[in-house]
């Protein structure tokens, strides 16, 4: 772990700053790291797939979203309303959810293996296919020398505050390996085979810093869509409010302090936020503190009065009168809904 670290430390100068919260924790969260801190990736499914020709999955897993690294050869994602995408090695794309799609060596070669939710894979009339097709530690595929070598990473769960992140995103999006010529992706790919202690925490946070990594890249291209709170970082003034409420929501925020942070006047800030974001400053800082504690409540080692305390409430009952008015059921109700999901 500390050769690991290292190494995100030294990407810092090279704009991989979050690289070293995710892995040390020494850092302090920017926007886009906090949108995928919400749970973080937690056990996520990480497998390496080779596969000989002729081969194609269905993927119906409907995971909130998953990385396909392309290691050697080529494939084709084929998505159910869109024209397939061709990816050569070294490209990588990340899906979404909910939508279907197909992973193939040829978009006109017929599928005979689904992947269903919770990543368990069978044929097209059933039959299970997890034991048959395994090819060792987090291997997987029809032939370990494939032509095709895809790594595969998916977030089992990326929670309310991650959610803000991935409802931006098509149901595909992709970088050429000359677009985004990442140093972490040989190390994850590397890793992914690794069965060493405490390796699904390592994997964890690896896929965590890739998809970040990718996200930050992809939308600053010229034809990216980011979201408007994404592109609002680049402003002054907004950004910097951005900025406090998302790393401090527990502080007691007013438009007035808020505007003294940010060197304006209420009035400036509240005309520029609302331009920029789409929302008043204020009711952005309730749905950020309300999206906190809904994935805070998935975990069962916090008391609703820590989590209140934790996103800036002055006690569980105000946590809990917000909450209910906001989302229609009380936090006691959301944690029970959660924890029968997982």
């Amino acid at each position: 772990m500390r050769e690991r670290l290292n190494l995100a430390r030294r990407l810092v100068p090279f704009g991989y700053s979050t690289c070293v919260r995710c892995i040390g924790n020494v850092e302090q969260m920017d926007a886009l790291a906090a949108l995928l801190d919400g749970p973080r990736a937690r056990g996520a499914f990480m497998l390496r797939t080779a596969w000989k020709p002729p081969w194609s999955l269905r993927i119906e897993a409907e995971s909130p979203a998953t990385l396909l690294l392309v290691a050697r050869g080529h494939l084709w994602i084929s998505p159910d309303d869109a024209p397939p995408v061709r990816l050569e090695a070294g490209d990588v794309a990340i899906t979404r959810a909910p939508d279907h799609y197909t992973v193939s060596d040829d978009p006109h070669t017929p599928y005979d293996i689904v992947i269903d939710r919770g990543q368990q894979c069978r044929t097209v009339g059933g039959e299970p296919l997890d034991e048959v097709m395994s090819l060792g530690v987090r291997s997987w595929g029809s032939h370990a020398d494939g032509e095709t070598v895809m790594m595969v990473g998916a977030y089992g769960s990326i929670g309310e505050v991650g959610d803000r992140l991935v409802r931006a995103l098509p149901p595909v999006v992709w970088m050429r390996q000359d677009e985004w010529d990442s140093p972490l992706l040989p190390l994850l790919c590397d890793e992914v085979l690794r069965d060493e202690p405490g390796q699904t925490a390592v994997l964890d946070r690896m896929l965590d810093l890739v998809v970040i990594s990718f996200l930050r890249t992809w939308f600053a291209r010229p034809d990216a869509e980011p979201p408007v709170w994404y592109a609002a970082q680049g402003d002054p003034v907004v950004g910097r409010a951005l900025r406090l409420i998302q790393n401090n929501p527990a502080e007691p925020w007013t438009i007035a302090t808020i505007a003294s942070e940010t060197g304006v006047s209420r009035a400036v800030l509240a005309r520029r936020f609302n331009e920029l974001v789409g929302e008043p400053p204020m009711s952005f800082l309730t749905g950020w503190r309300l999206d906190l504690a809904a994935d805070l409540l998935r975990r069962d080692d916090m008391t609703i009065g820590a989590i209140a305390q934790r996103v800036g409430y002055s006690s569980p009952y105000a946590l809990s009168t917000a909450f209910k008015r906001e989302r229609g059921i009380s936090p006691s109700q959301h944690r029970d809904l959660a924890a029968a999901t997982i």
